[in-house]
């Protein structure tokens, strides 16, 4: 994911409350349904998802479905969903959805057909160097003691310790929390992602003292090692003083499950490994390898993994 923001908080804590935990139960053989027409897939901004698209549609394709890719942006997709021009988008962090997604579900247009099963992960990391530094960690309240804050403090935070956040139009959630909790730290705003991914590397190769916030799957997790703080307590009915851990869901058009069923059903059955995910991102990120060809590997290297869906749901 390349970005995740806060939503307000009364539309958060619906958006919470109103997601439906789905079983994970093997859908029952279907019928392949209209397989003459294509299925317009969602592909969003961030490689993650554009990972997650072209397997889903691979395996929808080794079922006997036509498939197309449409580049859609996060919150203009759920219009296409709800009408049709859209049939599945199916890696959604649901804590980036504003008040668009609450409104088509309701209108009952559009279905939310379960998690994809991602490990999502949003909090703070930090470095070997950190842990050394401060020896109590992952307990967040090593991060209080004096001699953690010296190994974190620069000249412009002195005497605080210094703590990288989010670009600053993505929320300060982090810089609340600290400040929630009385916590001597000064939350700086990247420029951007690429910013923060490029000041981790720094930190993990320099072996420097690093204490940042930032979210799983990401492609550098592949490639840099970093542990994750226990987090101080907050009000998670407040989404913009608290950080959680967001939902990855997948979101279909309602008239899916009639038009076409089995792949109504292998999308409800349909995972996504974050470790996985996380090495086919950094081999399309920063190694050149192109989405096909990592989502033509991964088919070719886990059928026993998606086989069974298939199975399950073709008559």
């Amino acid at each position: 994911m390349t970005r995740l923001t806060s939503l307000p908080t009364t539309t958060g804590r619906a958006l919470l409350a109103g997601i439906a935990v789905l079983s994970a139960l093997p859908s029952q053989a279907a019928e392949l349904g209209a397989a003459d027409e294509t299925i317009q897939m969602a592909m969003l901004e961030w490689t993650g998802n554009n990972i997650s698209t072209q397997i889903a549609g691979r395996i929808l394709e080794k079922a006997g479905y036509k498939v197309e890719y449409v580049t859609a942006g996060n919150f203009p997709q759920f219009s296409g969903l709800s009408d049709g021009t859209l049939d599945a988008s199916v890696e959604i962090w649901m804590m980036n959805v504003g008040d668009v997604y609450p409104k088509a579900l309701e209108s009952g247009l559009i279905e939310n057909i379960g998690t994809l099963g991602l490990r999502s992960r949003e909090g703070w990391i930090y470095t070997k160097a950190t842990a050394e530094a401060c020896p109590g960690l992952p307990d967040w309240h090593a991060l209080m003691e004096p001699a953690c804050v010296a190994a974190l403090a620069t000249p412009d935070t002195l005497p605080n310790g210094r703590f990288l956040d989010y670009p600053a139009d993505w929320g300060a959630r982090s810089a609340n929390m600290l400040a929630d909790n009385a916590m001597p730290y000064t939350a700086i705003p990247a420029g951007s992602e690429g910013a923060m991914v490029a000041e981790l590397r720094a930190a993990a190769a320099g072996n420097t003292p690093l204490l940042m916030t930032f979210w799983e799957p990401h492609f550098v997790l592949a490639d840099v090692e970093v542990g994750w703080v226990d987090m101080p307590p907050c009000d998670q009915a407040n989404l913009e003083r608290c950080i959680v851990p967001p939902p990855v869901d997948k979101v279909v058009w309602a008239g899916m499950k009639d038009k076409w069923p089995a792949a109504y059903g292998i999308l409800t059955d349909f995972r996504m490994d974050t470790d996985q995910q996380q090495q086919m991102m950094l081999a399309v990120s920063e190694k050149g390898e192109s989405l096909q060809a990592v989502a033509d590997k991964w088919i070719a290297e886990n059928e026993a993994v998606w086989r069974p869906w298939v199975d399950a749901n073709v008559k």
